[in-house]
């Protein structure tokens, strides 16, 4: 098994990191050389479908492709800067220059400067930095080391982008380039190679999808045993073996209106990132004129991946639209909310520890429904709601979610600290602060 990894940066970056990753034999290791940061979005749009995992050179495009939205923390990673990538550079520039007390420093942290300097005697030396959390234009960082040269508050500027650095010795100012040290290198590649074995055998876990003809308390006494509601079904079943075909999965009936394709979870996420499963509802309510819902199980063993199937469908049927719900090895669950795969509602099925134990020892709703109201008051970024906006959130009835706040209130998961008037008419609404 060869783990796929891009190496992204500038030349002699990826070069250096190539050299030290030799010693992986796991990794295959393929670079992708710019010239300028932005240069970092078309190489991995082109170039992702090729790549298990990115390494990138720095923080720069690191964080420009996450601000484009193009990687996640599971899948790439670069080398941190530290301060002892500093104070070689600083050596180095002492040396060259003859020695100087001024210095401007840009992308390394405020902290790591002063653990430098605890740490070693740097004399007299002032260093200006330019301290960021994520990604900046190289006009800005290349603006903030040319104001105070030329202010005459510095004499060296130290940077951290090759951009940066070129542009700054083509205006004359003397310019030394920290990058990352082989330790920090080595650190992020023995990463990557446990990242990228993880992954591999989370890909060869079992997964198992279910679909369920969704009725209606009518349409099940009148057409779950005629000819017409088989008809039905056989059509879904054409629809399936098309399915399970292209998942390279085994399909079974397990009952009347109860389908399960046996797959593994890499074929099923693959699918899942082409909008793929939403698209398989809408064809078999085209096809056979019938609703249905899916679950999808994942588990270490098949009885692991079919019970959590089971559960996944048992969600499934507290939604009035057809849904998707998975639940995987931990019991995470997951409501994928649209075609694009990436738009989920997550929650866990429990709440570990002896205090939320002890908490929901007598309680009247389940620890799903309290991780699902956690997980929306953080993606909504709001802590303050009534039982009106935990109704919608939920899509359930305004009565069911006052019940809810009202239990929540209770285990000490929430407070009234006020009212609201919805208009002219109408009773008071209980305004609550989440404390979850």
């Amino acid at each position: 098994m060869k783990i796929r990894v891009g190496v992204v940066g500038p030349e002699d970056s990826v070069r250096h990191i190539l050299a030290l990753g030799r010693e992986h034999s796991e990794l295959e290791m393929t670079p992708y050389i710019y010239k300028e940061t932005k240069e970092t979005e078309n190489i991995i749009r082109e170039y992702q479908a090729d790549i298990d995992l990115w390494f990138f050179s720095g923080q720069a495009p690191y964080y420009f492709a996450r601000s484009k939205g193009l990687i996640r923390d599971e899948n790439a990673h670069y080398p941190p800067l530290y301060g002892s990538s500093l104070l070689g550079t600083l050596l180095e520039a002492h040396i060259r220059e003859g020695g100087f007390q001024h210095a401007s420093l840009d992308t390394i942290q405020q902290s790591e400067l002063d653990t430098l300097r605890n740490t070693y005697f740097l004399g007299d030396l002032n260093i200006h930095s330019f301290s960021y959390n994520e990604y900046e234009p190289a006009e800005e960082i290349i603006r903030f080391h040319k104001k105070l040269y030329e202010e005459g508050k510095t004499q060296v500027a130290l940077t951290c982008v090759l951009e940066v650095y070129e542009r700054l010795k083509e205006n004359g100012i003397p310019c030394y380039r920290v990058v990352p040290s082989p330790v920090a290198i080595k650190l992020v590649l023995r990463y990557l190679k446990e990242r990228g074995q993880s992954n591999w055998y989370k890909r060869s876990q079992i997964a198992i999808m279910g679909l369920e003809v969704m009725h209606s308390a009518s349409s099940l006494d009148e057409q779950h045993f005629t000819y017409e509601m088989k008809r039905h079904e056989l059509e879904i079943k054409q629809v399936l073996l098309d399915y399970a075909e292209k998942v390279q999965g085994s399909f079974v009936q397990i009952g009347d209106g109860l389908f399960f394709i046996y797959t593994t979870r890499g074929e099923m996420d693959m699918h899942f990132q082409e909008a793929s499963m939403h698209s398989l509802i809408e064809e078999a309510r085209i096809h056979s004129k019938l609703k249905v819902r899916i679950g999808i199980g994942y588990g270490l063993t098949a009885y692991d991946a079919e019970q959590n199937v089971r559960l996944a469908l048992q969600y499934a049927r507290n939604k009035e639209t057809s849904p998707v719900v998975s639940v995987d090895e931990k019991k995470q669950i997951q409501e994928h909310l649209s075609g694009s795969g990436e738009e989920t509602i997550s929650y866990q099925q429990r709440k570990w520890g002896d205090e939320w134990e002890e908490r929901f020892k007598d309680a009247k709703i389940s620890p799903a429904i309290v991780s699902k109201i956690e997980y929306l008051s953080k993606h909504y970024q709001k802590n303050i709601v009534t039982a009106q906006e935990i109704s919608r959130w939920l899509k359930n009835t305004e009565r069911n979610s006052r019940r809810i706040m009202s239990e929540l209130e209770r285990l000490g998961l929430a407070k009234v600290t006020g009212e609201e008037q919805p208009g002219q008419r109408g009773r008071p609404r209980k305004v609550y602060e989440l404390q979850l």
